[in-house]
């Protein structure tokens, strides 16, 4: 188990599941900065294959919690795009190096930064919520998720303007994750990510990432939460800039 004697690779793992324990904890979004932190120590899909057991362990608190409340005409339209957004991206993944990898998700994440900060301005630029957005926007949380873990975006996109009732809503986005990384298992397992090693890493850092959920609740309640994300992002902007930097310069001198 060469990743847990890395002192940088556990530094970086413990911080990205304790982002995901606090994201699940309430302060939701943070989780999709544990795979741009731990992609500058490893593999960016390597670090996505890590963190598949903790993910998934909590997909199965928030999916029972949430079983009642969902919407049936979203996922009908959102998962098999979503679906085919992961084959894609399976498909990309296989075909790109590493450094590609680093430079898509550096992207990724620094689109994300951008999607913060523009709020409701960028958002009015979409269409109305229709099949049509569901279908697209579907599949590219599917590309995104699998490559970046990093979802969410494309999915609310779609799912905000229609203003649902907030249980539902919630709960829809919840059993997208919870597909998703059902879907990413195959996925990661045809690209020989589906290791002992990385399922052994995965379970070691499950009860941080435990831990964290429940800090994520209390802190939640005693944090101004806008100060909280604005440093939150300020650091992932700063993950972003350093990703597309050295992927940039590795793609050039190789």
């Amino acid at each position: 188990m060469h990743l847990l004697s890395d002192p940088w690779f556990v530094a970086l793992a413990l911080i990205g599941v304790s982002l995901i324990g606090l994201s699940k904890g309430g302060f939701f979004g943070m989780g999709v900065i544990a795979l741009p932190l731990m992609a500058l120590s490893v593999p960016p899909l390597e670090a996505a294959a890590i963190l598949l057991p903790t993910v998934i362990a909590q997909d199965m608190l928030t999916v029972w919690t949430y079983r009642r409340h969902w919407s049936a005409w979203n996922l009908k339209i959102m998962v098999p795009s979503m679906a085919v957004g992961v084959i894609l991206a399976t498909i990309a993944g296989a075909a790109m190096s590493a450094a590609h990898i680093r430079l898509l998700v550096g992207v990724i994440a620094g689109a994300f930064v951008v999607r913060y900060y523009t709020g409701e301005r960028l958002e009015r630029l979409f269409p109305k919520p229709s099949t049509t957005t569901g279908i697209i926007l579907g599949a590219i949380g599917g590309f995104t998720t699998t490559l970046a873990n990093a979802g969410s975006p494309a999915w609310q996109i779609h799912l905000l303007p229609q203003r649902m009732e907030k249980l539902t809503f919630v709960g829809t986005v919840v059993m997208l994750f919870g597909i998703s990384n059902l879907l990413k298992i195959p996925a990661y397992g045809s690209l020989g990510l589906v290791t002992w090693e990385n399922f052994v890493v995965g379970i070691t850092l499950l009860p941080v990432a435990m831990l964290s959920t429940y800090l994520g609740i209390w802190l939640v309640r005693r944090v101004p939460t806008e100060l909280f994300y604005r440093v939150a992002y300020a650091l992932m902007a700063l993950i972003a800039l350093e990703l597309i930097r050295g992927s940039v310069l590795e793609v050039w001198l190789g």
